[in-house]
C-alpha cells in the first residue's frame, strides 16, 4: 500500500473534471502489473474501488461529488490518500444477493461470466450501490432475468425497464 498527501485538481475541459493526480513513482509501481483497478482510502476511510486514468502527463483517479462532499475536499487543501492494487475479481465486492442467484442459476451465471470484465463490473456495481438487501435482490433478479432473456447480449434500455419492473414487485 502506498500513502501520500493528495490534492484535488480539475480539468478545464471535461465534466468528469475533479481528480487526484497520483505521483509518478506510485503510478508506475501500480501499473507494473498492468492492472488499472485500484483501492483508494481517503482520510483513512475506504477502500473505494477506482481506476487509474491517464492524462497527457500523469495518472490520476476521479473523485465524484459524493466523495468530495463526504470528505470536504476542495482544490485548496491536501489530504491523506492511500492507494493499492485492486485484485478483486470484479473491481467491486460481489454482492451476496447476486452471488446466491448465480449459485442457483447455472444458465444466468454462464451469461454473466460471458460478459466483458467491464460489463461484469458494471452489473456488480448496479447491485452493490443499493443499500437495502431487498432492493439489491430485486436488482440482481432483474439482471439475471434480463441476461437469460437476451441470451447474454446486454440491452441497457431493456435492462433498465426490467429493473423498473422488478422494483415495483
Amino acid at each position: 500500500m502506498r500513502e501520500f498527501q493528495g490534492k484535488l485538481a480539475a480539468f478545464e475541459f471535461n465534466h468528469w473534471q475533479y481528480h487526484v493526480p497520483i505521483p509518478s513513482e506510485i503510478s508506475s509501481q501500480l501499473m507494473e502489473a498492468h492492472n488499472r483497478r485500484v483501492l483508494v482510502w481517503i482520510k483513512s476511510e475506504g477502500p473505494f474501488h477506482m481506476a487509474l486514468m491517464k492524462a497527457k502527463d500523469y495518472w490520476y483517479v476521479l473523485v465524484n461529488q459524493d466523495l468530495r462532499k463526504r470528505f470536504n475536499l476542495n482544490e485548496n487543501s491536501t489530504f491523506q490518500l492511500k492507494i493499492d492494487s485492486d485484485t478483486s475479481e470484479y473491481g467491486h465486492e460481489m454482492p451476496e444477493e447476486l452471488q446466491v442467484l448465480m449459485d442457483q442459476d447455472e444458465e444466468g451465471a454462464s451469461f454473466f461470466k460471458s460478459l466483458t470484465p467491464g460489463k461484469q463490473r458494471m452489473m456488480v456495481y448496479t447491485v452493490t450501490k443499493v443499500k437495502s438487501p431487498e432492493s439489491r435482490m430485486r436488482k440482481a433478479l432483474a439482471i439475471i432475468h434480463h441476461l437469460k432473456l437476451v441470451q447474454g447480449k446486454l440491452d441497457y434500455k431493456q435492462l433498465n425497464e426490467m429493473i423498473k419492473y422488478y422494483n415495483k414487485l
